[in-house]
């Protein structure tokens, strides 16, 4: 609703835009503009102080992670966190994955959609305006603008100038520092799949793979684009989440909002326009939430798909609020039902423009029926399936993990011949067995046979007697592989169903297989 808008003399409620005019508009902008340059002002208060805390800790997470140790004994890698691709595994601290445990890492790319369209729901694009890789990046970009070439209006001033020496020198040095912290980033994602300081002790002396230089590279040049060059660019054309988030939010999602309801009609200079008799509103018209915003975007235009939720037009109205002397959220986090509720009553449902005298006392403060955000309305059904789902999976991947065994069997019947005939009429039958000791230690595993009852394995690599069970020594995270020959002495009249069985020392791990045994009677 546009509550700065004259009604119609021929209608009681406000004007509103017509169809026609809202299709104009939206054929008038083209589906890519050009980026115009945005020079964000310097905010102060809780939200930014959040966003420090955020940038600081996911930052400080990325760059020192690969750095931590863990001891894992001699037969492991003591990172803590490392995609090792040369054997084909991922250690995260005492959990190791193998590639097929991979459903583990659907598991969590699943609850990271789950995460997302819960955080969504409560919360609006709060992802993307503090979390959010691109945000991170972008904040740590603009600590080096400012710190080189002064706030807003200095930046502004720079960027018009002609170019001199000093404004020649203050780009060098802005741009060769994004460039170390785009090499510093490649550098740190590629200690994720080695051992870090081997691997860095190798980009030095320039020994490392060459596949290392390329990644960095490459991301180096990445990072300095995306969050230095093209900013708000990537989340208003390359990203897909503005254009998907709309259908996560409800009537009690919360957004940040202008609440117009008590900033309307607004006026800079306050007091001589109430001292001519006209009604003011909150909003003094200073454009400090303009000025803070990284997008370039005016929040008091209402919800727009740049706004990516970060809150600082709302620190910098608070502060403009507590020197006038005014209460604070005039821009604030807000539900579009109590912001609907509240226009109703500022506009008399609609029927005049906002009026202030409508939602204040006589004192000032704000009439009884004025709604306040009510943390109820988190609870609602759609956050709840959210949190539901997430937490569920979480559930369910966290007791697969502790449950699963780490051991597994894997059998290959030879396939020529399918099984021989020996001189005293027994039937052999030979067998591939592969064991995976999914443990950074070497330990102990029994093999035996379960059912065909009289039948006996020989495994040549451990003994020259048969038996129907053998102690081995399967190596630490390796698959070790054994030739088995199981004979039946008494003919058997048919195919015959039996179970390889591996165990762990004290029965702590346990892996079986189904394998058959063939005879001369078998039918083809």
């Amino acid at each position: 609703m546009n509550l700065n808008t004259a009604p119609s003399p021929h209608d009681d409620r406000a004007e509103r835009p017509s169809i026609d005019d809202a299709c104009a508009r939206r054929n008038r902008q083209p589906l890519y503009a050009p980026r115009k340059k945005v020079f964000p002002k310097r905010a102060h208060g809780r939200f930014r102080r959040f966003k420090w805390i955020v940038l600081l800790i996911t930052l400080g997470i990325y760059y020192l992670s690969p750095w931590i140790r863990w001891e894992r004994g001699p037969y492991a890698p003591d990172q803590a966190i490392l995609f090792d691709l040369g054997s084909r595994r991922f250690f995260f601290f005492s959990i190791e994955i193998w590639p097929q445990e991979f459903y583990y890492v659907a598991g969590l790319l699943v609850m990271a959609g789950f995460g997302l369209f819960l955080l969504t729901s409560v919360v609006g694009r709060a992802w993307c305006g503090y979390a959010c890789p691109q945000t991170v990046w972008v904040d740590l970009f603009l600590v080096v603008e400012r710190a080189i070439e002064g706030e807003r209006n200095a930046r502004g001033k720079l960027d018009a100038a002609p170019w001199t020496s000093k404004k020649i020198a203050k780009r060098i040095a802005k741009h060769s520092i994004w460039m170390l912290i785009g090499a510093l980033t490649g550098g740190a994602w590629i200690f994720y799949f080695a051992d870090a300081p081997s691997l860095a002790s190798a980009l030095v002396q320039g020994d490392a793979p060459d596949v290392a230089y390329v990644t960095v590279a490459v991301l180096t040049l990445m990072t300095y684009a995306l969050g230095g060059l093209m900013r708000e660019q990537v989340c208003i054309y390359m990203c897909p989440w503005p254009r998907i988030q709309a259908s996560m939010l409800d009537e009690n999602s919360l957004v940040v909002t202008y609440n117009d309801w008590r900033g309307e009609p607004r006026s800079r200079p306050a007091k001589k326009t109430q001292a001519a008799g006209r009604a003011v509103g909150d909003c003094v018209d200073c454009n400090a939430c303009a000025a803070v915003c990284p997008m370039g975007i005016d929040i008091r235009d209402g919800q727009q798909m740049e706004c990516i939720t970060c809150a600082l037009c709302i620190d910098a109205c608070d502060g403009v609020m507590d020197k006038v002397g005014k209460p604070r959220a005039l821009i604030s986090y807000a539900t579009l039902r109590d912001y609907t509720a509240n226009a109703g009553i500022a506009t008399n449902s609609g029927r005049s423009l906002a009026q202030p005298n409508l939602i204040r006392n006589a004192d000032g403060s704000f009439v009884e029926e004025i709604k306040h955000f009510n943390w109820r309305v988190i609870f609602r059904p759609r956050v709840i399936f959210y949190a539901a789902m997430w937490a569920s999976i979480g559930a369910a991947m966290l007791a697969h993990l502790a449950l699963r065994e780490r051991l597994e069997l894997n059998v290959l019947h030879d396939r020529n011949p399918q099984y021989v005939l020996e001189s005293d009429g027994s039937i052999r039958n030979g067998y591939s067995l592969r064991v995976l000791n999914m443990v950074p230690m070497p330990r102990k595993i029994e093999i035996r046979l379960e059912g065909l009852d009289g039948a006996t394995m020989k495994i040549p690599e451990l003994s020259k007697e048969g038996g129907r069970s053998f102690s081995v020594e399967a190596a630490a995270d390796q698959v070790t592989t054994f030739k088995a020959y199981v004979t039946q002495h008494a003919r058997a009249a048919a195919a015959s169903e039996f179970l390889f069985v591996v165990e762990g020392e004290n029965q702590k791990d346990r892996a079986t297989y189904h394998a058959t045994f063939n005879t001369p009677d078998i039918r083809k």
